[in-house]
């Protein structure tokens, strides 16, 4: 049970979107809306804290009449919905965009980089589109890599032998470079592509929120952030009031200060949300 004082003093709320804010369709509930349009009336803020490009998530700000920053990418950009004010950009240094690229040309290794407002790749990198599984992204084919290093959210590598890729992941770590973070997995599929991802080291939903708070003059522990999935757990790692879903993974639930009773499929978001409502009406 939360305390009533904890709800009463909530001056944020911040929503992961799939698997939480969203249901199955990929919509937000008509009553998860009115629950946030009364909370709005109340003097609560709300925004996303989002592994999406930024992109893809405008339509749902817009839905909620949101002009709170938005946390995208997890926490690699925050802006607000028109663009025009920046709290925070957290790229790949060109340098290790280029030792890429040049490793991949060497070991003939597919390559993409992922910029705000899609996935760039060139033609002879053109199998990517078909091997990533990201549903809600945005491909651009470009002729060569040499406008797009700046900028760069995220490199993507993949292909079908493992250890050279490994080997560069390796190769990306402390103390051969500084700032980043790697990624590598095999897909679920039957071919068994294996994936490095690379971002900035400092990109994380949980570092995202304690830079928005900051800028909107907000103490963390006025703020309530709600998740279910491992991208998440940056975020209950602050001090937060920490909102795991009823279909959250376990490690998460075992963050939470309250786990709600009911999934994203059953309006979870909007079962915290009226008691966030009661509460400021008490």
């Amino acid at each position: 049970m939360i305390e009533k004082n904890r709800l009463k003093n909530i001056e944020l709320i911040v929503f992961d979107l799939d698997g939480t804010l969203l249901n199955k369709y990929g919509e937000i509930t008509e009553e998860t809306v009115n629950c946030v349009h009364e909370l709005k009336e109340l003097g609560v803020k709300f925004t996303f804290a989002t592994g999406r490009l930024f992109y893809s998530i405008i339509d749902f700000a817009n839905q909620l009449n949101i002009n709170t920053p938005i946390i995208t990418f997890d926490g690699a950009v925050i802006k607000n919905v028109n663009g025009n004010d920046v709290i925070h950009e957290s790229y790949i240094k060109p340098k290790y965009i280029d030792k890429a690229i040049e490793f991949c040309n060497k070991e003939l290794i597919k390559i993409a980089l992922t910029h705000e407002d899609a996935i760039c790749y060139t033609p002879a990198n053109s199998i990517i589109q078909t091997l990533m599984d990201r549903f809600d992204s945005r491909f651009n084919v470009i002729d060569n890599y040499d406008n797009y290093l700046d900028k760069t959210l995220e490199i993507i590598i993949c292909g079908d032998y493992k250890r050279p890729i490994q080997i560069f992941a390796e190769r990306l770590k402390f103390p051969y470079a500084l700032g980043l973070k790697t990624s590598f997995y095999r897909s679920d599929d039957e071919d068994g592509t294996y994936f490095l991802e690379i971002k900035n080291k400092k990109s994380s939903k949980g570092n995202g929120i304690l830079r928005l708070c900051k800028h909107l003059k907000i103490n963390i522990k006025k703020t309530a952030v709600m998740g279910d999935w491992y991208n998440d757990r940056s975020m209950f790692r602050t001090k937060a009031l920490k909102i795991a879903m009823a279909n959250a993974v376990g490690s998460l639930k075992e963050m939470a200060d309250h786990i709600t009773t009911k999934t994203n499929n059953e309006n979870g978001v909007a079962e915290f949300l009226q008691q966030v409502i009661e509460a400021k009406k008490k």
